[in-house]
């Protein structure tokens, strides 16, 4: 974040010594400390915050994404069982065409041939 080397610091740790005194410094440093530390805790718990929502979004998104590819696999897949038509449960008698296919017979009464 901020570049601060060890120079600075000692520029700084001399300019309080002499502003503020060798008696009140230590008691300035531990204050300051302690509003570093609550600024850092405070810094680290937004950031902590904010991850926890993309997270969250990233979640919501992959499960809508997931529930639409669901929806469309149960329209594009055919249906697991096969259901017979009204017109094949009836029967061959009521207009209905049978399931299985003519007899040799039937072929060759139809065309016209002698069995």
């Amino acid at each position: 974040m901020f570049d601060v080397g060890f120079l600075e610091l000692v520029v700084i740790g001399l300019v309080a010594l002499i502003v503020i005194g060798p008696e009140r410094l230590p008691r300035v440093a531990r204050t300051a400390g302690m509003w570093v530390g609550r600024a850092r805790r405070a810094f680290t718990s937004v950031k902590e915050e904010i991850d926890r929502e993309l997270r969250a979004e990233e979640l919501k998104e992959i499960m809508r994404k997931q529930a639409d590819s669901q929806s469309l696999e149960r329209i594009l897949e055919p249906p697991a069982k096969t259901h017979r038509s009204e017109a094949d449960s009836v029967g061959p008698g009521a207009g209905g065409k049978s399931p299985e296919p003519p007899s040799t017979e039937a072929r060759a009464t139809e065309s016209g041939d002698p069995p």
